[in-house]
């Protein structure tokens, strides 16, 4: 396939100064005409073969390219048992001579060269092994072949010829060049080290040699993704076929570029075009278009474009204004998001011949905010149109960018488009039909990647925002005194950390996902959910994109439908909505509630239910409580873990209330006891149950009499470990401090 390139082919110039640049920056080790790597390295090496001893890397059935060639010779036997019963030499087995003892001869079939193959066959094919055992003396070699024209070749060559049989049809395969000219292509390449494992960038114009090379050691450094060397000698074959003089030629970005070698092109290009171009901000804040990776920025936004705003002073605002957010920790989407807005009002000030920031006062905001709602008609975008306008113009201001702003070029509140009135907003939670879909164990089961749905249960039962789940840290779970489990994690809007109680299934599942994470990256990674893909050092987290794209496969795949029986489409954010309306429904308080989901004001918590009245935090921080078997349940209120158990308790006690105390039981959780709570360890209860207490004891210990006397043994024995935690528990409550009694009742 031929690839235009240029004008003409190899008269496309390189930037100024790329050159330069790359002969300073290509270290020796790449430098080289044939580049050669180990099967450890990290990027062009890759896992070993699994046939014991052969030691080269691997390809997509864990076979070496030798051994795989050797595994379909043998008619593709199961891959387990030929890599126990193949020698590990067979890591070159199209260079193996013949079996038969003296013969130098390539193979053809069976291990034998093209004569000992027919008379076995002749023979009738039988046993190979028995066969050469009873060899006759007359099949034996004569005599020494003369040796392949290929250096370091261990096979004789064809009688017919100076090659050896497989170099003789490679030779055929690439158009029976001159042999002076074939014989060179294998000077250079390290001595054992297979062809198809090296990097050959000979035949190429030194400019483009050094472009590659600079590209390949970048992706070394990289250490994002595996790249065989047979993958880049495709490429080079390319760059060769199309005389190309520079990665950079527009005739190399494009579809004409076969799809196997285009990912490698592309990648070459972005980072000479970074190197030539340059990076930081001294070098991209001049630019129409800012490419975020270059200013070290990660995310969603690749890059802010200011090309569409024609006023010079009112692009330059608009950068500082870009700087100063992004500097600021403002992510490149929403920097994004507002110079768009400064770029449909350049738009608005270009149409009615606005040449300086002067002209902007309140009577021409008012004119833009009507042709704003005009166009928009009230849509959720002028909405936010309209607030990043605002800001912007009140950073201009106050950062004293730039003095002749009008006093009164201000946006007010009534300028926003109407909020929808109180109650009118559409629900946002997932109806409980599909929740109970969702939640099915049998669906569940059915992801394809176990991380995905540990993603999704921490979302539906901790509700997190994606962001959160997604950098949760490797080490995530911590417990309070009482060996509870919570949930650290980083609220990534409100910029802060924050713990929400999980139980002790979710906690399980959590450890299972650190095990699968250690065995693959054994030297561990910083997040709990590391990217799966392009990430061979397991530095990258995964990302919001790769998650929901799974989620959406998994939704389909699981036939998930609505009450109407349409296909369900659902976004992370939602079960965040939805536990918070399920805690409401279950009359759980919502200060409660704004403490699990980590809401910074209860106007926030205010999407799910009116605000409770606040309760007895202080005293339950100050009352005695003590547990089935009647020890203390006590957790520092000063302690980190003091709101989140609080939270904890609050959830419990608003929700799973019992006539004696109370169930520390998650409330995503459901009880398989029934009225065992004596014998629980999730029970707990406090000194103003000590009626209770003592009527249960007197009905207990009757309960035992009777029982003996009918001789229900086993009813006898349940009933006496009920009675010995009730004893238990009494002592404890009775022999509290009176200001501890105090506290107690006076929290209810």
């Amino acid at each position: 396939m031929s690839v235009p390139v240029g004008p003409d082919a190899g008269e496309y110039r390189v930037p100024g100064g790329l050159l330069e640049k790359l002969m300073a920056v290509v270290r020796p080790e790449f430098r080289a005409d044939v580049l050669a790597f180990d099967a450890a390295d990290p990027v062009f090496g890759g896992p070993a073969c699994m046939v014991g001893g052969c030691g080269r890397p691997s390809g997509s059935r864990g076979l070496c390219v030798g051994h795989e060639g050797r595994w379909r010779s043998c008619g593709r036997p199961p891959l387990e048992e030929f890599a126990a019963t193949t020698a590990a030499e067979f890591a070159q087995s199209a260079l193996l001579h013949c079996r038969v003892p003296g013969c130098g001869y390539g193979v053809a079939a069976m291990n034998l060269c093209n004569r000992h193959a027919r008379h076995w066959i002749k023979a009738g094919r039988p046993g190979i092994d028995g066969w050469l055992g009873a060899l006759p003396p007359g099949l034996a070699a004569a005599g020494r072949g003369r040796e392949c024209a290929v250096p370091r070749c261990p096979v004789w060559a064809q009688p017919e010829g100076t090659l050896c049989r497989v170099h003789q049809r490679a030779w055929i395969r690439h158009g029976r060049p001159g042999m002076d000219e074939w014989l060179a292509r294998f000077a250079g390449f390290r001595p054992g080290l297979p062809a198809h494992e090296q990097i050959d960038l000979r035949g190429l114009p030194p400019a483009l040699k050094l472009e590659l090379q600079y590209a390949l050691q970048h992706r070394r450094d990289d250490q994002t993704v595996r790249v065989r060397p047979r993958e880049v000698r495709g490429a080079v074959g390319l760059l060769r076929k199309a005389k190309a003089g520079s990665v950079l030629d527009p005739g190399l970005d494009g579809t004409a570029v076969p799809a196997a070698h285009r990912g490698l092109l592309r990648y070459a290009r972005r980072v000479l075009e970074d190197l030539a171009e340059g990076a930081g901000w001294d070098a991209e804040y001049p630019r129409d278009t800012w490419k975020l990776r270059r200013l070290g920025i990660s995310g969603k936004g690749a890059e802010i474009r200011f090309g569409d705003i024609p006023q010079p002073w009112l692009k330059d605002l608009a950068k500082r204004w870009a700087r100063w957010q992004l500097s600021t920790g403002v992510p490149g989407e929403r920097a994004q998001a507002g110079i768009r807005a400064v770029t449909r009002l350049a738009g608005f000030l270009a149409a009615r011949g606005v040449t300086a920031l002067a002209q902007v006062d309140r009577a021409l905001l008012e004119r833009y905010v009507a042709d704003l709602h005009h166009e928009l008609a009230g849509q959720d975008i002028q909405g936010k149109q309209t607030g990043q306008l605002a800001a912007f113009l009140t950073d201009t201001r106050r950062h004293g960018w730039d003095a002749t702003l009008p006093p009164d070029a201000v946006l007010y509140p009534e300028d926003y488009p109407a909020a929808p009135k109180a109650g009118s907003a559409l629900p946002r939670h997932v109806a409980e039909h599909v929740m109970q879909q969702v939640e099915d164990e049998a669906r569940l089961a059915r992801w394809d990647n176990p991380a995905y749905r540990l993603i999704t249960l921490i979302l539906v039962q901790c509700g997190l925002r994606i962001s959160s789940a997604l950098t949760l840290a490797f080490d995530c779970v911590t417990r309070d005194s009482q060996g509870a489990p919570y949930l650290r994690y980083y609220n990534t809007k409100m910029k802060r950390e924050a713990l929400v109680p999980i139980d002790e299934e979710l906690a399980a599942d959590i450890r299972g996902q650190q095990e699968r994470v250690t065995s693959r990256w054994p030297a561990g990674t910083p997040a709990l959910f590391p990217r799966p893909l392009r990430n061979i050092t397991g530095q990258h987290t995964m990302t919001s994109g790769t998650y929901r794209d799974a989620l959406y496969r998994w939704l389909e795949r699981c036939d998930i439908r609505d009450e109407h029986g349409e296909p369900v489409h659902l976004t992370p954010h939602q079960w965040r909505h939805t536990l918070g309306t399920r805690l409401i429904n279950r009359d759980v308080p919502q200060h409660v509630v704004q403490k699990i989901l980590d809401h910074d004001s209860a106007e926030m918590t205010a999407l799910y239910a009116r605000l409770s009245d606040k309760t007895v935090r202080e005293h339950w921080e100050r009352a005695r409580k003590v547990g089935a078997s009647g020890q203390p349940v006590q957790i520092n209120p000063d302690s980190p873990l003091g709101d989140a158990a609080w939270t904890g308790q609050q959830l419990s006690r608003a929700t799973q209330a019992l006539p004696n105390g109370y169930c520390q039981l998650p409330v995503v959780k459901t009880c398989p006891h029934a009225n065992s709570c004596l014998t629980c360890p999730m029970f707990a209860t406090t000194a103003e149950f000590l009626p209770q207490h003592h009527a249960q004891r007197q009905a207990t210990l009757q309960i035992i009499s009777a029982a003996e006397a009918a001789g229900h043994v086993r009813v006898a024995e349940m009933n006496r470990q009920v009675a010995g935690n009730l004893d238990k528990i009494i002592t404890a409550l009775e022999n509290e401090e009176p200001d501890d009694k105090g506290a107690a009742a006076g929290a209810h």
